[in-house]
């Protein structure tokens, strides 16, 4: 199993999330963050003062698949649905996941994350 966490723009979030469920990913947890990088934020004038801004709001996503080969297809279509160009743009990360549980029924492993029936 693979977990793949994404660092995008907020005005891509749903390019990325109908990305995602277009190629049946639709297990995603998505979360609002703050972050910064090459972008290096911005500066911006309060009440008279100049202020550096360096931490932009960004969306996380993250997102559990089976297999390495699950993984490459999820990687590209985020960065696919993410990209801009610009710098920004975000980060990928990709995580090898030992184990996985499912609280209500203790099961672990892919059967924890994927319902009988789903496609894995």
């Amino acid at each position: 199993m693979v977990k793949i966490d994404a660092i995008v723009n907020m005005e891509k979030m749903e390019d990325v999330k109908d990305a995602l469920q277009a190629m049946e990913v639709h297990g995603m947890t998505i979360s609002q963050v703050m972050g910064c990088g090459a972008q290096m934020g911005y500066t911006q004038t309060v009440r008279g003062s100049k202020v550096d801004v360096n931490l932009l709001p960004k969306v996380k996503f993250e997102v559990v698949v089976s297999s390495i080969k699950w993984a490459e297809k999820t990687v590209e279509a985020i960065r696919n649905a993410a990209y801009t160009g610009n710098k920004g743009d975000g980060k990928i990360f990709v995580y090898e996941l030992m184990d996985v549980i499912r609280i209500r029924t203790n099961e672990r492993g892919p059967k924890a994350v994927w319902e009988e029936g789903q496609k894995e």
